[in-house]
């Protein structure tokens, strides 16, 4: 294939394949048997987990149903692999493209990541009340460990900014 036959992969719509499933972004980024193993794991632990048994009883309000099916051991595991998909597939994609990448970059990821794991322990009890469950507690988790992740990364640069800025003055 010549160079003007090939796609490139940009790093968002390779953080978006891994959103869909695990492991599809790493195969489009011809990086297999790391693509082939998030899947194996990501069936794995959906199986183990009964994952989709989960989401079709939340998204039909059946929370209760939800939090009694899914297996804790087994899902616990489930937010560092997704998480840890997408930060591979966002960087994987950059690296391709030869985009440098910046300072603290995976902080938003890896917050996310234990933040949303946090979520999954605490998804059977009530938060203000409201019982949200082993699907949606960790989607809201995810999105607050982003926001969290975000401002830490910004911290830091201004930080590194700041002592740079001592450094030659």
């Amino acid at each position: 294939m010549t160079r003007t036959e090939m796609r490139d992969t940009y790093p968002i719509e390779m953080l978006l394949w891994s959103i869909a499933l695990p492991g599809f972004a790493q195969i489009l980024n011809k990086h297999y048997i790391k693509g082939i193993l998030f899947i194996i794991l990501e069936f794995l632990i959906n199986v183990q987990g009964h994952l989709n048994e989960a989401i079709v009883y939340s998204f039909q309000g059946d929370t209760q149903q939800a939090i009694s099916i899914v297996d804790y051991q087994w899902i616990m595991f489930y937010p560092c692999l997704y998480v840890f998909a997408m930060w591979d597939a966002y960087k994987s994609a950059k690296e391709k493209l030869h985009i440098k990448r910046n300072p603290f970059e995976s902080i938003p990821f890896s917050i996310a990541a234990y933040i949303t794991t946090v979520g999954v322990i605490f998804s059977s009890k009530p938060i203000f009340s409201i019982t949200f469950g082993p699907i949606f507690t960790p989607i809201i988790s995810v999105i607050i460990g982003f926001l969290i992740g975000n401002f830490v990364r910004k911290l830091l640069l201004a930080i590194l900014h700041t002592r740079s800025d001592k450094e030659y003055t």
